[in-house]
């Protein structure tokens, strides 16, 4: 089986799926988890004036796994 470039340009429908579903794509994501981190940094005349850093976890939720605290959360 060969696959072969799709224009961007094409007039006409593509013929069967490429690459993978959206929705199989996120269900996998959610299933795992995945970890989003990134940090933005502000300079003038290479001073940096303000550092933002963003750590996020995204995952979903399971009443069969435990919480790892022992009340009921850290809020």
């Amino acid at each position: 089986m060969t696959r072969e470039a799709v224009p961007w340009d094409s007039p006409g429908p593509l013929s069967g799926p490429i690459g993978v579903p959206l929705v199989d794509l996120l269900d996998r994501v959610l299933a795992t988890g995945v970890v989003v981190s990134g940090d933005l940094v502000i300079a003038i005349a290479d001073v940096p004036l303000v550092r933002v850093s963003l750590h996020a976890l995204l995952s979903s939720v399971n009443e069969r796994v435990p919480a790892p605290w022992p009340d009921s959360g850290p809020l």
